[in-house]
């Protein structure tokens, strides 16, 4: 990272490291901002689009019930938000660590990553209800999400105290950026909670930009920053009550966008490039909220598909309720099965073996014993780039 890669409408300072390189000091929210006809527009736009995906959430008229979504939505965003960030296990890896962790993990080494996101988001979303957006919570998602994983002795739950950088090389001087030296992080990060719990002259989505920006412009972890920056993203737009259910996450666009959304983001720091980093994610809330609405229709399609498949046979309610909890946990076993049922495992399997002979679920491990089935419909849904 160079000096002369900045403009005079840069953002922030440049100091020196204990290096001799530069880094980046970024000035506190807010930043001058002249709306621009586009960007009101988007706005607008993405406003509609949230209150379209809220009034989902909030209406009962079509059988949608949002807490029976927020899970696979949830471990969906877990998958793609740490994506972004280099670990390659799926969906499906997801689901198997969940019901066999030690056997998953020996040969998808990442998917605690993946499964540590969920638990960061749960965590978030309950203190969320009675707690404000404070550095305090930030480190607890931090540690939520460091658990035992790579970089997990990197201080989880603690701010940095050694100089990072960003950046394909293991050399400063070729950092793409250098964030601010770790004797700022306390002073930045009070900052930013300060512009949390005051009223602003911004609307929420805008501000929801602007924070991110600035969590990962400071970058106060040695490691997660990115993953805990958009859960960020999520808890306000929780914590303002914009949507009563996680169901809008932006990670699905910024992983389609990756390489846009970088050089975006380094843009708001070089050349303080402010309007094309909130459209951007202006954008990410319009697309993002038109495809949640999308594949929860598509998902209640299918619910009711599998309930006219099952009532051809003799239906039992217990074969409606089992098809109902796949669509929460789409991987299954008989013992998990029988908790939810209240049944006993030889009545829950026989329950299992009507939805095998319906084609609605597959065993996938090939064993007699502690069989695991998927509901593969359900998992194309979740998983297909567009429902």
């Amino acid at each position: 990272m160079k000096a002369d890669e900045f403009s005079p409408e840069a953002p922030g300072r440049l100091v020196q490291t204990t290096r001799g390189q530069v880094a980046f000091v970024p000035k506190e929210l807010p930043p001058g901002f002249t709306w621009l006809p586009q960007t009101v527009r988007l706005l607008a736009e993405a406003e509609r689009a949230l209150g379209r995906l809220a009034g989902l959430g909030l209406s009962q008229s079509s059988g949608f019930q949002p807490n029976v979504f927020l899970r696979p939505f949830a471990r969906r965003e877990a998958v793609l938000s740490s994506r972004i960030e280099g670990t390659t296990a799926g969906l499906s890896d997801l689901l198997r660590f969940e019901d066999a962790p030690e056997s998953v993990e020996r040969t998808v080494p990442d998917v605690r990553e993946v499964a540590n996101y969920v638990e960061a988001l749960d965590f978030g979303r309950q203190a969320i209800e009675h707690r404000s957006l404070t550095v305090s919570l930030i480190k607890e998602l931090h540690q939520n999400l460091m658990r035992g994983v790579r970089g997990g002795e990197a201080l989880p739950g603690a701010f940095r105290r050694e100089q990072v950088f960003i950046g394909s090389s293991h050399r400063i001087e070729e950092a793409r950026y250098v964030p601010p030296p770790p004797t700022e992080v306390d002073r930045l990060m009070s900052g930013l909670e300060n512009y949390l719990s005051r009223r602003s002259e911004f609307p929420l989505l805008v501000r929801m930009a602007m924070v991110h920006y600035h969590f990962e412009a400071i970058h106060p972890f040695r490691d997660g920053n990115g993953r805990v920056g958009r859960l960020l993203m999520t808890l306000m737009l929780l914590s303002d009550d914009l949507l009563p259910a996680p169901l809008l996450y932006l990670s699905p666009f910024f992983e389609r966008n990756r390489a846009e959304y970088y050089t975006l983001l380094l843009e708001v720091s070089t050349k303080g490039a402010w309007h094309s980093w909130v459209e951007f994610v202006l954008r990410a809330v319009i697309e993002e909220a038109a495809d949640a609405i999308a594949r929860i229709g598509r998902l209640l399609q299918l619910r009711a598909e599998y309930h006219e498949i099952i009532q051809r046979t003799r239906v039992q309610a217990a074969s409606i309720k089992l098809i109902d909890a796949l669509f929460a946990d789409p991987l299954v076993t008989a013992r998990r099965a029988a908790l939810a049922l209240g049944l006993t495992v030889a009545a829950t399997q026989a329950q299992i073996d009507r939805l095998v002979a319906a084609g609605i679920l597959r065993e996938i491990t090939g064993g007699k014993r502690n069989r695991v089935y998927m509901a593969d419909g359900i998992m194309r849904l979740l998983e297909d780039e567009k429902p």
